[in-house]
């Protein structure tokens, strides 16, 4: 058994701001044990700090935490978990915070797309939780950005950050000026543009998905905006037959992004496709 991680005094005042451990905390913080998980894999050594709670009774989980830590080259340390919640600020941090790079965000022009790239666009989505979730289905399926305004939209925060279990850092962001603009501009580099609405005109399963899309959702209650909308090639509804009149914005990425996978899986596995 290899040696404990120590235990430092974090030195905490009223807030996070300070440390006894070199000054200014770095500005993004990861709250969480999966997400904390994920920017250890994805960044490793490059990790300012991983902080655990100092418990004699340390479980499974988090023992291997630091173990998975140690071996990426990041740098362990043991602190109170008074530390924790203060840093934390009321988002659930399990026991552990670490503290990574900040996210790097691409210029819309500067997207590498394929024929057959996929990307997911958010119109004014202003829930953490939402856009957390959104990423993390993005990332697991496959899509090659995420788009939204940088206007009316929920902030790269913690709480996003714990929202999308550590997809975040495997995401490609974009954070435009204007979603319209923006989506004319993916139009133009030959994506097919699909403003996913309630009223659209087709079912999601009658469009064709299977080459460059953009698949586009606005907030729940609201829907997708009027300037949102006309920049669209397609409005499309996804079939519910039951009694529920609307999804929430995650919900509703997660099964259109399903449907991109099935129809491109199904065109891969047709005769004579390359």
């Amino acid at each position: 058994m290899g040696p404990r991680p120590q235990t430092t005094n974090l030195g905490l005042g009223s807030g996070p701001q300070t440390t006894n451990l070199g000054g200014a905390l770095p500005q993004r913080m990861i709250c969480g044990l999966q997400p904390v998980r994920e920017a250890i894999r994805a960044h490793g050594s490059k990790l300012d700090r991983v902080l655990v709670e100092s418990d004699p009774r340390e479980g499974p989980s988090m023992a291997a935490l630091v173990r998975f830590a140690t071996d990426h080259g990041a740098s362990v340390e043991r602190v109170p978990r008074s530390a924790l919640d203060r840093l934390a600020r009321g988002v659930r941090h399990q026991g552990t915070i670490a503290f990574a790079p900040e996210l790097r965000v691409t210029r819309i022009e500067d997207l590498v797309l394929g024929e057959r790239a996929l990307v997911v666009a958010l119109d004014e989505i202003q829930d953490p939780q939402n856009f957390g979730a959104v990423i993390r289905s993005s990332v697991a399926m496959g899509a090659c950005a995420i788009v939204w305004p940088e206007h009316r939209a929920a902030p790269l925060s913690p709480a996003m950050f714990r929202a999308s279990a550590g997809a975040v850092e495997h995401a490609t962001l974009c954070r435009v000026p204007a979603l319209p603009l923006a989506l004319q501009s993916l139009c133009a580099r030959g994506l097919t543009v699909v403003g996913l609405d309630a009223g659209g005109e087709s079912t999601l399963d009658r469009v064709n998905l299977a080459g460059g899309a953009v698949l586009v959702v606005g907030a729940e209650g609201k829907g997708l905006r009027r300037t949102v909308k006309h920049a669209c090639n397609v409005l499309a509804r996804v079939p519910m037959p039951g009694p529920i009149a609307s999804l929430n914005a995650s919900a509703t990425v997660a099964m259109a992004l399903y449907e991109a996978v099935r129809q491109r899986s199904v065109t891969l596995d047709s005769p004579g496709s390359a």
